[in-house]
C-alpha cells in the first residue's frame, strides 16, 4: 500500500475487527494477511466506494486478499454482485464458519432436527453464505424475500455464464436449503413462488372482455363456497371456452351474442380435442363435465342479473354424454395376497406404509396424503385411524390392524425427521409426499409381486370386495369407506364376487340332481322345507278343524269304521290290515291291535 494513502476511521475499525476476528477463530494474523487487508480497504477509499470499481478491478482486489474479502461478504459488511461468486473461488461456507459461530451453531442445529444428511449441511451452508454475500444480510436473520432475491440471482448469474449444469445443481442445493430454513422458522413456505403470472390471468387476455369479465366475477363467486380444486376446474373450463369462442367465432362479444349453434360447434370441436398430457381424445366424463360447468354458468349468471347473459337456455340434458358405469376394477384375493408379501418384504419403510395404509384401510389417495402425525387415537382399549376431512366434506375413524399400528409408529419413531415444520404423517426430504410418490411406491411393488399395474383406489376397490365377500354389512363397508349414501356403496353388491359364485354353484348342483337322481330320494334328501311340509301334514283335517292329536297317543275314533257293521273287507286287503296291526302294535295301542287281530283271524277262516 502507498505510503500517502492514509485509511479513514471506518475502515481503520474494519481492518482492526478483521484481526480480531482472525485471533477469535485462532487463525494467524500475519503481516501479509493484515497488509492485503489495508489495501482491500485502500482501494475501496481511492475509488470512493465498490460499486465505482470496474468488475476487472473488484476480481483483482478479492484475488489479492481472499480472506479478508470472504470476511466482509459473510458479516454483510461487503455485497457483492453474484457474477463474481462463478468468477473467482472463495470459500465462502468456511468463513461464513469461522467468523459467525453463531449462526452456524444455530444452522447446525436445524439441521441435526430436520435429519440433513451430513454431507449436505455444508453444501446448503455455503448457499446460505452465497445469500449472505448477495445481500448482506447475516445467515441467521434471512427470510423470504432475502432468500428468493439471493438464490434467483445466484441462479441467473450461473446460467447466464452458459453452465445450466451448474445451475441446476445450485437449484437442488437451494431446494433443499429452503426446505431446512422453512422447518427452522425462518421461510414463511418450503415451495419457490412462481416467476411468472399464472395463466388464471393471463390466459384471458384472448378472450372477449364481455365474456371474460362474467366469467371471472363468476369464478370469484364460486371459489367462496368450493374447493380450490373444483374452483380451478371451472375456471379452466371457461376459459378455454371463451379461448375457443376467440379463436372460432371472434364475433362473439359477450354471453348475449351466443346462439345454439355455438354450443353445437363447441360440442364437435370438444369431443375432437386431445388432453395435453395424454395426448389422447378426452373421455366423456371430461366432455360432461366441462359442459356441465358451462350450463351452470350459463343458468346462474342470467339469475343473478350479470349484464350481457344468455337470453334463453343454451345447454339441455340431452347434451351431456351418457357416462358408462363400469364395475369398480378390484384384485382378486390371490394377487392381493401376492401384493401384500411384495410390501411386507420390501426394504423402503415410506412405500411398504403407502401400500399397507392403501390395502388395509381403503382409504382415498388424497386421504392418504392428508394423514396428520397424529391421525392415531386410542378410543377404549382399540386403536383408531383418524381420515382427515376431504372429498366427500366428512371425516371419519377407521380401526386399526394391530401390524398396521405397529408400522405407523416405526416410521414414527426411526423414519420421520423430529423438529419438521409440518404435521404430515408421510414425509421425505422433509416435505410432504406428492401423489407421484404413492403411485411410484405401487408400481415398484406391484412390479415386484408380478401382478401388473395397480392403482390406488383398485386397493380401496379390493378392500370392499373382500369384506363384502366375507359377510360385512353394507351400511359397515359405507362407513369404512367414507360413503355418504349406501348408493355409493351398493356398486360392490354388483359384482360378480366369491358370495355370488357359489351360491349359484349350490344351486346349480340341486338343479343338476333332478336329471340324474333315482325316482326316490334317500330320508337325508328331504331338506328343511320338504320336513316342514311333511309335518304340516300330520295334521288330520276335521270338518271345521285340524286334529293336533300326536301320533304316539291313541284314539278311540281311529278305527271308527273297522266296528261299524256296514264295514266289509276281503282277502285282497289283508296286507293292508297287517300294516295297520303292525303299526297298532309298534305304538302301544293294544285296543286297536285287537280289532285288527279279529279282521285278520276272520279273513284266515273265511279262506280255510
Amino acid at each position: 500500500m502507498p505510503a500517502a494513502v492514509a485509511l479513514t476511521v471506518e475502515h481503520t475499525d474494519r481492518v482492526a475487527a478483521y484481526r480480531a476476528a482472525m485471533t477469535g477463530a485462532g487463525r494467524k494474523t500475519g503481516r501479509s494477511t493484515m497488509s492485503a487487508a489495508r489495501t482491500f480497504c485502500a482501494k475501496l477509499e481511492r475509488a470512493g466506494g465498490w460499486d465505482q470499481i470496474s468488475r476487472a478491478r473488484q476480481l483483482d482486489a478479492i484475488n489479492k486478499a481472499r480472506s479478508f474479502a470472504s470476511w466482509m461478504m459473510v458479516t454483510g459488511r461487503l455485497t457483492i454482485d453474484p457474477d463474481i461468486l462463478g468468477r473467482v473461488y472463495l470459500r465462502l461456507g468456511t468463513s461464513a464458519r469461522l467468523f459467525c459461530p453463531d449462526a452456524h451453531s444455530w444452522f447446525l442445529d436445524a439441521c441435526s432436527r430436520t435429519g440433513v444428511p451430513a454431507a449436505d449441511i455444508a453444501l446448503q451452508w455455503n448457499a446460505l453464505a452465497m445469500i449472505t454475500a448477495v445481500t448482506g444480510t447475516a445467515p441467521d436473520q434471512i427470510h423470504d424475500h432475502h432468500f428468493e432475491n439471493g438464490s434467483r440471482t445466484v441462479l441467473d448469474a450461473y446460467v447466464s455464464r452458459g453452465k445450466p449444469e451448474s445451475g441446476r445443481n445450485m437449484a437442488s442445493i437451494f431446494h433443499r436449503l429452503r426446505l431446512t430454513l422453512f422447518h427452522a422458522g425462518r421461510l414463511d413456505s418450503h415451495r419457490r413462488p412462481s416467476r411468472r403470472q399464472p395463466v388464471s390471468i393471463t390466459g384471458w387476455a384472448v378472450v372477449a372482455p364481455g365474456f371474460a369479465d362474467n366469467a371471472r366475477r363468476y369464478v370469484a363467486q364460486v371459489e367462496l363456497s368450493l374447493r380450490p380444486a373444483t374452483t380451478k376446474h371451472i375456471e379452466t373450463d371457461l376459459r378455454e371456452f371463451g379461448t375457443w369462442l376467440a379463436n372460432a367465432h371472434h364475433e362473439v362479444a359477450s354471453c348475449a351474442d351466443l346462439e345454439r349453434r355455438h354450443i353445437e360447434d363447441y360440442k364437435r370441436w370438444v369431443s375432437t380435442k386431445h388432453g395435453r398430457y395424454t395426448g389422447k381424445p378426452l373421455s366423456r366424463i371430461s366432455i360432461k363435465n366441462r359442459l356441465i360447468n358451462l350450463h351452470c354458468f350459463f343458468g346462474r349468471t342470467t339469475e343473478w342479473g350479470y349484464p350481457r347473459a344468455p337470453h334463453r337456455p343454451l345447454i339441455f340434458a340431452g347434451d351431456l354424454p351418457i357416462i358408462d358405469k363400469p364395475l369398480p376394477r378390484f384384485l382378486d384375493d390371490a394377487a392381493a395376497t401376492k401384493l401384500m408379501r411384495a410390501a411386507r418384504a420390501h426394504s423402503d419403510p415410506l412405500s411398504r406404509l403407502i401400500v399397507e395404509l392403501l390395502a388395509r384401510t381403503g382409504i382415498r389417495k388424497s386421504e392418504l396424503l392428508a394423514l396428520t402425525v397424529d391421525a392415531v387415537v386410542q378410543i377404549g382399549s382399540a386403536f383408531w385411524l383418524r381420515i382427515p376431512i376431504g372429498k366427500l366434506h366428512n371425516d371419519r375413524y377407521i380401526p386399526l390392524h394391530p401390524e398396521l399400528k405397529d408400522l405407523i409408529d416405526d416410521w414414527v419413531t426411526n423414519h420421520r425427521p423430529t423438529g419438521l415444520r409440518s404435521d404430515r404423517l408421510l414425509l421425505e426430504r422433509n416435505r410432504p409426499i406428492s401423489s407421484l410418490r404413492v403411485s411410484t411406491a405401487l408400481d415398484r411393488i406391484s412390479d415386484q409381486a408380478g401382478i401388473g399395474h395397480v392403482t390406488a383406489h383398485q386397493l380401496r376397490h379390493t378392500l370392499a370386495t373382500q369384506a363384502i365377500n366375507r359377510g360385512m354389512s353394507l351400511d359397515a363397508i359405507a362407513a369404512l369407506l367414507g360413503h355418504k349414501t349406501l348408493a355409493m356403496t351398493m356398486v360392490y353388491a354388483r359384482i360378480a364376487d366369491k358370495t355370488v359364485a357359489e351360491e349359484y354353484f349350490a344351486v346349480t348342483e340341486k338343479v343338476e340332481a333332478l336329471y340324474g337322481q333315482p325316482p326316490q330320494l334317500p330320508d337325508d334328501d328331504e331338506g328343511t322345507e320338504m320336513r316342514k311340509l311333511r309335518s304340516e301334514m300330520h295334521r288330520r283335517m276335521l270338518g271345521n278343524s285340524y286334529c293336533a292329536r300326536p301320533v304316539e297317543m291313541d284314539c278311540h275314533f281311529e278305527s271308527i269304521c273297522e266296528n261299524c257293521t256296514f264295514f266289509v273287507t276281503t282277502i285282497e286287503f289283508r296286507p293292508t290290515l297287517q300294516r295297520q296291526r303292525e303299526d297298532a302294535a309298534q305304538k302301544g295301542q293294544v285296543g286297536r291291535a285287537k280289532i285288527f287281530d279279529d279282521l285278520l283271524d276272520r279273513l284266515d277262516n273265511d279262506a280255510s
